[in-house]
């Protein structure tokens, strides 16, 4: 068997995926997966991962973390105007984010009482109270 040389008419392999970089870059800020992307631009993984290298010489991995920063920023920025707007959900996220703050429930008894309670009644009314947190949760 012959092997022919390449022409630049005829060059070997598959043809070059063409990556739209803007495109590519916002859906990293909406933070799609590295599989949502390479199913957009109709490639694999393996493509993606080679065209990042060769576009931006740095991995998907750096590449996509520098690129979904402003995605984060964008996020916190709506979450927080939602939180000066007084939407509850929002001021206790937040709150539990930033403040440290937590739905924590606290079981206090009273020595007195506890003399008083069967220690299985004790064991029945905590795992209520977890029961009862998990769900709201």
């Amino acid at each position: 068997m012959k092997l022919m040389p390449r022409t630049p008419e005829k060059p070997g392999g598959r043809p070059k995926i063409d990556i739209d970089w803007d495109m590519f870059d916002r859906l990293c800020e909406i933070f799609c997966t590295q599989k949502e992307i390479a199913a957009i631009f109709c490639c694999s993984i393996d493509t993606i991962e080679n065209a990042v290298k060769e576009h931006a010489n740095t991995t998907f991995s750096d590449y996509y973390e520098s690129k979904s920063a402003g995605g984060r920023s964008s996020l916190r920025r709506w979450q927080y105007r939602k939180a000066e707007e007084g939407n509850p959900t929002m001021l206790i996220w937040m709150g539990k984010q930033y403040l440290g703050q937590s739905d924590k429930q606290t079981l206090v008894i009273d020595k007195s009482d506890a003399d008083e309670l069967d220690a299985d009644i004790l064991t029945d009314a905590i795992k209520k109270q977890e029961t009862r947190k998990r769900e709201r949760s």
